[in-house]
């Protein structure tokens, strides 16, 4: 309610749930994917909102679908 699905992403505490998982577990994960350039997170009062990266994702597809 306080974020927009567009510009700022889903909100943590909803993807934990949708997960069904803590909101712990679910903020680690989604710390591992930021750290890697995957998503973005974007803090909006005290919640934090996640986006995909498009284009990191295109690369790390690009990059792992290249022969070794």
């Amino acid at each position: 309610m306080d974020g927009d699905l567009e510009t700022d992403g889903v909100c943590g505490v909803l993807i934990a749930q949708k997960l069904e998982v803590s909101q712990p577990t679910a903020g680690e994960h989604l710390r591992v994917l930021a750290a890697a350039g995957l998503i973005e997170g974007k803090r909006i009062k005290q919640w934090v909102f996640y986006r995909r990266d498009e284009d990191r994702i295109r690369e790390v597809k690009q990059a792992l679908s290249q022969d070794w």
